[in-house]
């Protein structure tokens, strides 16, 4: 699992840095899970994981305050002895000087956010969630099609940029192109970005690299997105013993980082607007989940004309 700077996380979640001696940089942050240290304010570190960012809120503050100001120290400074690697106040609360001088003596850095508690933790859950979840890169195009997070995929040369390109001047939007970055941030969901280097890039045959978000603005463009399906390109041409699905009945997946995701294979030929048929794979599959399947419609019709002997189909 890759590790997130703590410098980052405080940029991210604009937090206020009370110990400004403490280099932020130099930490490295590998867990998602935090630790609100109440158990550990009376003195019970059994199975504390001093790995996790403390965060500490009102009830925590409002402990501290029923002890002696020596009290309060000693307590602060066995909980410092282990390492932690930040300490977050929540509310606006402002530890004391002396609070201040235990943290720079052990190199915790004490951070300060106006936020509630809950809304805090909330906020560093999703983005440790993201940040920090198993990761893959994929040879691809991510674009957000009606909400629908549509993977394509194929081979090289099968025209994936150049359908992008035409779901961008019919209103949706680019998230990667080229290079999907997939992350598992739960057993059954994937999320996918671009890397910085090519974010709002793409790369089009004869054209060279245009930037979407420049050229189309920042409407067209969104940094993330859930991958709700994958569309394969296969070329019709050179695989034309293949079976394409004419009924939607097929169910295929493909699997990243262990999560099945739907699949439709989408045969590609000089004339065939693929766009407007990712476009209908969407709309279709949105439709499927909602609990409306065409194929069933067209089965039900059959079956009741079957059954009522009304002349001809």
């Amino acid at each position: 699992m890759n590790g997130v700077s703590l410098q980052k996380i405080a940029e991210r979640l604009g937090l206020t840095n009370l110990t400004p001696e403490v280099s932020l940089e130099e930490i490295n942050i590998e867990l998602a899970e935090m630790n609100r240290p109440a158990l550990q304010l009376t003195g019970f570190f059994d199975h504390f994981d001093s790995a996790r960012i403390q965060v500490m809120g009102n009830v925590e503050h409002a402990y501290l305050s029923t002890m002696s100001q020596d009290r309060q120290l000693q307590v602060i400074e066995e909980l410092f002895k282990y390492g932690i690697p930040c300490l977050v106040v929540t509310r606006g609360h402002i530890p004391t000087e002396e609070f201040l001088a235990l943290a720079w003596r052990y190199h915790v850095p004490i951070l300060s956010t106006k936020a509630t508690t809950s809304e805090f933790q909330a906020r560093l859950m999703r983005y440790l969630q993201v940040t920090l979840a198993p990761m893959v890169t994929i040879h691809g195009v991510l674009v957000d099609v009606f909400g629908e997070g549509v993977l394509i995929i194929g081979e090289s040369g099968m025209g994936k940029s150049e359908v992008a390109l035409e779901l961008i001047k019919r209103g949706h939007r680019l998230v990667a192109d080229d290079s999907v970055q997939l992350r598992r941030y739960s057993d059954t969901e994937l999320l996918g970005s671009a890397p910085e280097v090519t974010k709002y890039l793409m790369e089009l045959r004869g054209v060279g690299v245009i930037d979407v978000k420049a050229l189309f603005g920042a409407e067209c463009v969104k940094d993330e997105m859930p991958v709700s399906m994958v569309i394969r390109l296969e070329d019709y041409a050179r695989d034309r013993k293949y079976e394409f699905d004419r009924l939607g009945t097929r169910e295929e997946f493909v699997e990243y980082l262990d999560v099945r995701v739907p699949c439709t294979t989408v045969p590609v030929s000089p004339g065939r607007n693929v766009a407007i048929i990712v476009e209908t794979a969407s709309i279709n599959f949105r439709c499927k989940r909602m609990g409306y399947d065409a194929y069933q419609e067209l089965e039900k019709r059959f079956n009741e004309k079957m059954r009522r002997g009304l002349g001809d189909l």
